[in-house]
């Protein structure tokens, strides 16, 4: 019985890890288009493409470089020549701005020099002509300087103001912060003091009188159109107990109170035996007459 061949079988070859992502694997192995790999074949077989070829062509490629480089050494030089006359023009016209700015600081030097020489003059003529009312009126209109005793008010911000627009009073100006003081706090503090029998009144060293006005500048405060920083030091001279008294059961020591409780502006009130107030940086007469004696028409 004759015997049968041995089968024999042969090992299957393993698959590839790659296997089940055949579309990757494709874009990788033909990452070229067949279309573009036969133009490129194409090309390279007639001798067309890379480099030049031809004696004119290398002549043409090497005009074209040293005209490029021409170009960019001309510029580079350009930009070398011209970097000393900027800086040349840069410093001429720091220099004139210094010089400008110096001649401002002198006029406004000058400026407050005659303003001081006018308001002494005023003074004087005031003294002379006012008879034993001169220093009354002087100390009302703010033309001289005043001491005595009175009360110190300090007004500040509060420590932790927070953003304004919850649709509040005080979110409704052009303040952010309803814990900033505003304008017309200090109008109210201001005209509070008035009220309640101060006979003289300054911010920050700033004496007020019956023309001062104190407003805002975007979230600045201004006094006579000079800004004002915080803390807001309010001095004012009359009798010192009786003024803190009548301005604290005030209304507006009352509204200060409010702000105090409510928005955590920091207020300070104290009785002093003696605060100094300046006169007025100038003060504009607009209407006058003369001060006749008694029994006199």
């Amino acid at each position: 019985m004759p015997q049968q061949p041995p089968v024999r079988s042969t090992p299957a070859r393993p698959a590839r890890p790659d296997a089940s992502m055949s579309l990757l694997t494709n874009v990788m192995d033909h990452s070229l288009d067949d279309g573009y790999a036969e133009a490129a074949a194409r090309r390279k077989t007639s001798g067309e493409g890379g480099m030049p070829k031809t004696l004119r062509a290398k002549l043409g490629l090497a005009v074209g470089l040293v005209f490029a480089a021409l170009i960019v050494t001309v510029g580079a030089a350009q930009a070398r020549v011209a970097a000393p006359v900027v800086a040349k023009e840069r410093e001429e016209l720091i220099d004139r701005i210094d010089q400008e700015t110096e001649a401002a600081d002198e006029l406004e030097d000058s400026v407050d020099e005659l303003r001081a020489d006018v308001s002494a003059r005023q003074r004087e003529a005031l003294r002379d002509s006012g008879g034993d009312r001169s220093a009354l009126v002087g100390i009302l209109s703010g033309a001289v300087a005043v001491h005595g005793p009175g009360v110190r008010l300090v007004v500040n911000d509060a420590k932790d103001a927070s953003t304004g627009g919850d649709g509040g009073p005080r979110s409704t100006t052009g303040f952010s912060d309803t814990g900033r003081v505003r304008d017309r706090d200090m109008q109210r503090v201001v005209n509070g003091l008035w009220e309640s029998g101060a006979e003289a009144v300054s911010i920050n060293g700033q004496r007020l009188t019956a023309l001062s006005a104190i407003r805002a500048a975007g979230d600045a405060i201004l006094v006579d159109n000079r800004p004002l920083v915080p803390p807001y030091t309010v001095l004012a001279v009359g009798d010192g107990g009786k003024l803190s008294d009548r301005f604290q059961n005030s209304a507006d020591g009352l509204y200060l109170h409010a702000l105090q409780e409510n928005y955590g502006i920091r207020t300070a009130l104290s009785v002093e035996d003696d605060v100094r107030l300046p006169a007025a940086p100038s003060v504009i007469v607009r209407t006058a007459q003369p001060i006749t004696e008694k029994g006199t028409s």
